[in-house]
């Protein structure tokens, strides 16, 4: 309903219109998203059991997070030239994947602190390196764990991300193998990504984001340009247990671990 009112103004009479809300009932009535041609489906144990724990890791974890890129032209080098002959080996496909695992593994063991978790104003230094990975199904996300991660060669690191991975997809997986990690490897390069923060898998201290690999134009020592095949590491990590300076010096020797990958013999 509308009404008319007449305001004095500068001498002057002006003419308004105010519009007054027809139904008092339907203004205070709450907001819902949802309508009656929405499906409305209840989350599953393991998608609420996710966000349980997504809450928990941003509730109690101040998160930093840094990102530098790496030059692994030298690994797909040696995959495209390896791979048949593993498959012929080994029985699984050979993926980068591994190679950042063992890259990590081996930082981890030069940086100890990375590998810790936060317990009431203490830091818990862990002796085993148990890395946690990332595996998607069409609905939901898993975080099975290789266990003793630095007693395995790329090749046996290959084997048990294979495993895992199968394990998930089939309902296999149990749970032992699901738990005890220390630090988490997400590959999140296989769906396009370039840069990314990831939430730490609470109550680890840090996970990495392996990106995927792109060619580029990077400038060489001699001052010229080549082309690379580049991707960029992004870590997040618990600035209650690390900083800037913890995070640098790992993520720079996961890029030296990544660059000394250039013979067969690596593999094992």
């Amino acid at each position: 309903m509308e009404s008319e009112g007449i305001i004095a103004s500068s001498g002057q009479q002006e003419e308004i219109t105010t519009t007054q809300p027809q139904d008092k009932a339907a203004q205070n009535r709450p907001y819902s998203s949802t309508d009656t041609r929405d499906e409305v489906v209840p989350a599953s144990g393991v998608r609420k059991a996710i966000a349980k724990k997504m809450v928990q890791s941003v509730t109690e974890i101040p998160h930093a997070w840094v990102m530098v890129e790496a030059d692994v032209t030298n690994i797909v080098k040696l995959r495209n030239q390896t791979k048949e002959a593993f498959y012929s080996q080994e029985g699984i496909k050979l993926s980068y994947f591994p190679f950042f695992v063992k890259a990590v593994v081996q930082a981890l063991k030069k940086n100890p602190k990375m590998n810790t978790s936060w317990d009431n104003g203490n830091i818990i230094y862990h002796k085993d390196i148990n890395v946690s990975i990332a595996v998607t199904t069409e609905d939901n996300l898993y975080v099975p764990v290789i266990h003793n991660a630095d007693k395995y060669s790329l090749a046996g690191i290959a084997s048990e991300i294979n495993r895992l991975a199968s394990d998930v997809r089939s309902n296999k997986l149990k749970s032992e193998d699901m738990q005890g990690g220390t630090f988490t490897v997400n590959n999140t390069g296989t769906l396009g990504s370039v840069q990314s923060m990831g939430i730490i898998n609470h109550p680890q201290a840090a996970i990495l984001q392996v990106e995927s690999i792109n060619k580029r134009l990077v400038p060489t020592e001699d001052g010229g340009f080549k082309t690379a095949d580049m991707i960029n590491l992004s870590l997040s990590i618990d600035h209650r247990i690390l900083d800037g300076l913890a995070a640098g010096k790992f993520l720079k020797d996961v890029k030296q671990n990544l660059e000394r990958y250039s013979n067969e013999s690596d593999l094992y």
